[in-house]
């Protein structure tokens, strides 16, 4: 992905095409101007010249032609111009364009009774004039307007510097460790506005809570994993010594297997919620963890799902697939998964599929509509709400861990057919299945 560009960057651009755009507007415009006028000028002063001779010359008739530096004069009958020179012959009255030795002369043609007076001005001349008198003017406006734009630039540059530290601020703070002085209004640059501080004092209040709030959370992580697993490890003990006994009634025995179950599913799910509390506070180690273990590891302990039920288990490993990652995590993504396999499975089979880069998880259950699928990563969904056994949240925390570790889940279901799972590991490794 192409990176956008910085604040400073957009503010550079923004200045250098607005000082290219005046640049070009003032060259054309002064370039304009001065031909315009160099038109304008030269136009009216031969008109103004010719009628100024044809008046001296009605005063006195050996009134002289105009012989100047650049402008000069020619008189001839109306019908005979052998007189003139070459580039004068045969015109009419009016103004003409013709060439000389000095580049280009305009030509100004008048007639009075018998007489045709050719008034010869030097066009060259007048480029240069324009040139000079246009091109420093034009200098002055451009180092002007340069030095506007530059001071102007200078000035967003030390407007916007405060932002750009702050952005850099935000962007080091570590959530999980909070720095609060970071962002001290006292810290800002001496120019700061007053905007910037109060941003500042905000990002401060802001740092103070966040700081606050991992505090609670660690606290809450440390008490929470002894609080809640030592009863649960109480009930877990007693109901293992209740089953031991020989004479125990067959109804209580399936009460107290039902106890011990749901105290099993609840271990399970506090110590997933534990899990990424501890993976948002510490991170968790990673080594590689073959897949083909953790499958048959949570299928030995989920079997009881399935006890009573004419469901089938079929495994068909293409490979021994190692991922590198947590292996608690991938425990708890692999546990909830088959747990929703086995659970809405009453009768059929289950099948798992271990391949190069890919687990898949296929069953004959109950199914899901488009609806469903949409909602299925939601907390607290369930299919069925009213079947027995999981909490809605064993889809929320496969999907937590996927996002955490660039893992894929796809689920594709139907109705009353049943739903396939395809969690995809991009870094996997496939080793050659061993069989004995």
């Amino acid at each position: 992905m192409k990176p956008k560009e910085t604040l400073k960057q957009r503010i550079s651009r923004t200045f250098l095409l607005q000082a290219a755009a005046i640049s070009v507007a003032a060259v054309v415009s002064v370039l304009l101007a001065a031909a315009i006028i160099k038109q304008v000028l030269v136009t009216e002063a031969l008109r103004m010249e010719a009628a100024y001779f044809w008046e001296r010359r009605a005063a006195d008739p050996a009134f002289p032609l105009p012989e100047t530096r650049n402008l000069s004069g020619f008189l001839a009958p109306v019908d005979d111009d052998r007189a003139l020179p070459e580039n004068l012959r045969d015109r009419s009255d009016g103004f003409h364009s013709v060439p000389s030795q000095a580049g280009l002369t305009t030509v100004y043609i008048t007639t009075r009774n018998d007489q045709r007076l050719y008034l010869l001005f030097d066009s060259e001349r007048v480029n240069e004039l324009a040139a000079y008198f246009g091109l420093a003017p034009l200098i002055v406006v451009l180092l002007v307007l340069y030095l506007s734009v530059w001071l102007a630039f200078r000035a967003s540059q030390r407007a916007i510097s405060p932002v750009i530290w702050l952005a850099r601020e935000v962007n080091r703070l570590d959530p999980q460790a909070p720095v609060v002085q970071r962002f001290d209004p006292r810290r800002l640059p001496p120019d700061a506005d007053e905007e910037v501080r109060v941003l500042a004092a905000a990002l401060t209040g802001l740092a103070d809570r966040l700081e606050a709030f991992v505090e609670r959370e660690r606290t809450f992580t440390r008490d929470a994993s002894h609080e809640l697993r030592t009863p649960l490890t109480v009930l877990r003990v007693a109901t293992d010594l209740l089953l031991d006994r020989a004479d125990l009634p067959a109804d209580a025995r399936a009460s107290i297997t039902r106890i011990r179950r749901s105290s099993n599913e609840m271990e399970e799910l506090v110590n997933a919620f534990l899990l990424l509390a501890r993976e948002t506070d510490q991170g968790l180690p990673s080594t590689r963890v073959c897949i083909n273990d953790v499958v048959a590891a949570e299928l030995e302990n989920l079997r009881l799902l399935v006890a009573r039920k004419p469901v089938e288990i079929r495994v068909d490993a293409e490979c021994r697939l190692l991922v590198a990652g947590p292996e608690p995590a991938l425990s708890a993504v692999i546990r909830n998964l088959l747990r929703n396999a086995l659970s809405y499975t009453d009768a059929g089979r289950v099948s798992i599929n271990i391949a190069p880069r890919r687990l898949r998880i296929e069953d004959s259950g109950i199914g899901m509509d488009p609806r469903q699928i949409k909602e299925v990563f939601r907390p607290y969904f369930r299919g069925e709400p009213q079947r027995r056994g999981g909490h809605g949240v064993g889809l929320t925390i496969v999907r937590r861990f996927a996002d955490r570790f660039g893992w894929s889940v796809v689920i594709q279901s139907e109705p009353g057919i049943g739903t396939q799972v395809e969690v995809g590991f991009p870094d996997a490794q496939c080793h050659p299945e061993q069989t004995a």
